[in-house]
């Protein structure tokens, strides 16, 4: 039998929805250039004010970075923030806001002085899933939504769950969030894996080209479909590029169960 998750009556009202993403390299960019067809298709669809969207991220734009995100020579040295929404910004004309900081749970709270009613994490490290998962559900949180990108080599997922706080409260039909679903995600103990490289042909042996954009276009997709019709049927997929194939996650509160049950008799055992 179909489930569907439907769209909370507070995104139905005419203010903007409020987006922070979290990263600006490689999915992060391909998301916050998205972000764009996302707006102009919902002031179309009538929801007068469409998104407003603040990007976050520290790290300032390297040589190797030219070769699979959206940056020029001429931007090497300046933040990447920065650079993707002031080109957003000059070409759309939005007032969208860069910081060039890192992510922090205040910012769940602090800016526009209104809550974010979604946070997209295109973050590379298990420690970094952990500090938004930890933001998302600290004490007072609003926020909805948080959609997370990841990906490998060859490979990614997008998962966009609920987390618990004061915008979602614990029931079968929350969307289970990436870090309830694949806890190892948020493992910190679990270490890292390899960092890009600077040479550009080592990272792109360690990624190939267009997995972000990829990913960024179909969690993009699925959002669309969500503020469109007020509902959908899968929230999130898995993108192998060896095979061609994405497979749908679907929202089925059954399987959530299970998983949480497998979860529980792993820890018992270990």
């Amino acid at each position: 039998m179909r489930i569907d998750h439907e769209l909370p009556e507070a995104f139905r009202s005419r203010r903007p929805v409020r987006i922070l993403v979290v990263g600006a390299g490689g999915s992060g960019s391909a998301i916050a250039l998205g972000l764009p067809y996302l707006h102009q298709a919902m002031r179309a669809w009538g929801h007068t004010h469409g998104v407003e969207v603040t990007v976050v991220d520290l790290d300032a734009v390297s040589r190797t970075n030219c070769v699979r995100q959206p940056f020029s020579v001429s931007d090497i040295g300046l933040n990447k923030a920065i650079v993707l929404v002031n080109r957003i910004n000059l070409f759309w004309g939005l007032e969208w806001r860069a910081e060039a900081v890192p992510f922090a749970a205040k910012m769940l709270r602090e800016y526009h002085d209104v809550k974010v009613d979604l946070l997209i994490g295109c973050v590379d490290t298990r420690v970094a899933r952990k500090t938004i998962a930890d933001a998302l559900s600290a004490y007072g949180v609003r926020t909805t939504y948080w959609l997370d990108l990841g990906n490998n080599a060859a490979s990614g997922q997008y998962v966009l769950g609920q987390p618990i706080n004061a915008a979602n409260r614990r029931k079968a039909t929350r969307l289970r969030t990436v870090a309830e679903l694949f806890p190892e995600i948020v493992d910190a103990d679990a270490g890292e894996d390899e960092l890009p490289s600077c040479s550009a042909i080592e990272a792109l042996e360690r990624q190939e080209p267009y997995i972000n954009q990829t990913l960024a276009a179909s969690a993009l997709a699925m959002i669309a479909r969500l503020f469109r019709y007020g509902r959908i049927a899968y929230h999130g997929g898995f993108y192998n590029a060896q095979t061609g194939r994405m497979t749908a996650l679907p929202v089925d509160p059954a399987a959530w169960q299970k998983g949480r049950r497998r979860q529980r008799r792993a820890k018992q055992s270990a």
